[in-house]
C-alpha cells in the first residue's frame, strides 16, 4: 500500500508541476482556428486532437522549464508570492530539479515529434509556426535569451497564444492563413497576455530584489494598473468592433456575458492585487474563451 500510494502521489506531483488548469487557455487558441477553418467549410477531427495534443505538450514543457529556469536564477524562492499559492515542483522539493529539466526537454521533443508529422500531412508552414513555438517557449527563462526577464514576456504571450497558436490550428485544417483568424485572435491574446501582467505587477518588488525586468517593473505599479485596465478594455473593444463589422456574427455579443467578471476584476486590482492575480485573469480568459469558441460553434452551425 505504501509503495502505491508513493507512486499516486509522484504522479500527482508530475501532474500538478506542469499546471494543468493553464491549458485551458492553449485548448481555447487551438479550439477557435479550428472553428474558424470549420465555418468556411474545411475540418478534421484527427488533425485538431494532433494540433491540441502537440500544442498542449508544448504548453507543459514551457511550465516546467520556466520553473526550473527560474529557480536557477534565484527568481522563484519561498519568498515568491507565486509559491505561496498554487505547489512549486522544485521550491517546495516536490521534484528533483535535474528531473524536471528532462521531462520539459522529453515534451518538447514528443511534441516536435507531432508537428514533423503534421508537417508532413500539411505543409512547411505548421513547421515554422511550431519551430517559433518551441523557441519561444525553450527561451523564455532559459539561458541565452531569457527573454522574460527583459520585459518581453507580455509581447510574446499574446503573439503565442492569439496570432500564432489561432493561425496555427486554422492552417492545419485550411493549409492557408486567414485575415478573420488573426483579428479573431487578438482579443484572446490579449487576454492571456494579462495573465502575466498580472503576475509581474504583484511581483513587482520580489523581482526588483532580484535584479531583473518585466513590464510592469518599467511602468511601475500605479501604470502598471493603468496598463491592466486598458489592456481589458481594448480587448473587449476588439471584440465589440470585429462583432459589429461581421468578422463575427452578432452572436458574438454573447461575449459580453463575462464582462461582469471583468469589472469585478477590475475593481479588485485597483483596491490591492491578489496574491493569485494571475490565476483570477486566467479564469476571466477562460470565461471569454469559451463564450468565444461556442459564438464561432453557433455561427457555424447557423
Amino acid at each position: 500500500m505504501t509503495a502505491t500510494r508513493n507512486t499516486m502521489m509522484l504522479y500527482r506531483n508530475w501532474i500538478l508541476a506542469s499546471r494543468p488548469w493553464s491549458f485551458s487557455m492553449t485548448a481555447i487558441s487551438v479550439s477557435v482556428g479550428s472553428a474558424l477553418a470549420a465555418i468556411e467549410g474545411g475540418f478534421s477531427w484527427p488533425l485538431y486532437l494532433l494540433t491540441l495534443v502537440g500544442a498542449v505538450l508544448m504548453h507543459a514543457g514551457t511550465n516546467l522549464i520556466n520553473d526550473y529556469y527560474d529557480v536557477k536564477s534565484g527568481v522563484d524562492t519561498d519568498a515568491a508570492l507565486t509559491t505561496q499559492y498554487r505547489p512549486h515542483p522544485i521550491v517546495h522539493g516536490l521534484l528533483p530539479a535535474r528531473r524536471v529539466l528532462q521531462a520539459a526537454v522529453g515534451l518538447f521533443v514528443i511534441a516536435a515529434a507531432i508537428g514533423i508529422s503534421l508537417t508532413v500531412l500539411r505543409g512547411w508552414t505548421v513547421f515554422w509556426i511550431g519551430l517559433i513555438g518551441v523557441i519561444a517557449g525553450m527561451s523564455y527563462t532559459a539561458p541565452p535569451f531569457k527573454y522574460k526577464y527583459f520585459a518581453l514576456g507580455e509581447i510574446s504571450v499574446f503573439l503565442m497564444w492569439g496570432p500564432l497558436m489561432v493561425e496555427g490550428a486554422y492552417y492545419v485544417q485550411r493549409q492557408a492563413l486567414s485575415g478573420k483568424a488573426l483579428l479573431v485572435s487578438v482579443p484572446f491574446g490579449v487576454l492571456v497576455a494579462l495573465v502575466l501582467l498580472a503576475n509581474n505587477i504583484r511581483d513587482i518588488d520580489h523581482d526588483k530584489s532580484k535584479h531583473i525586468k518585466t513590464l510592469a517593473i518599467l511602468l511601475g505599479h500605479r501604470k502598471g494598473i493603468y496598463a491592466y485596465l486598458f489592456l481589458m478594455t481594448l480587448a473587449y473593444a476588439c471584440t465589440l468592433l470585429i462583432t459589429l463589422t461581421g468578422v463575427l456574427s452578432l452572436w458574438g455579443l454573447l461575449i459580453f456575458l463575462s464582462l461582469p467578471l471583468a469589472v469585478k476584476l477590475l475593481r479588485q486590482m485597483a483596491k490591492s492585487v491578489p496574491s493569485d492575480a494571475d490565476a483570477q485573469t486566467a479564469k476571466l480568459d477562460t470565461a471569454f474563451g469559451v463564450l468565444l469558441v461556442l459564438v464561432l460553434v453557433i455561427q457555424g452551425l447557423l
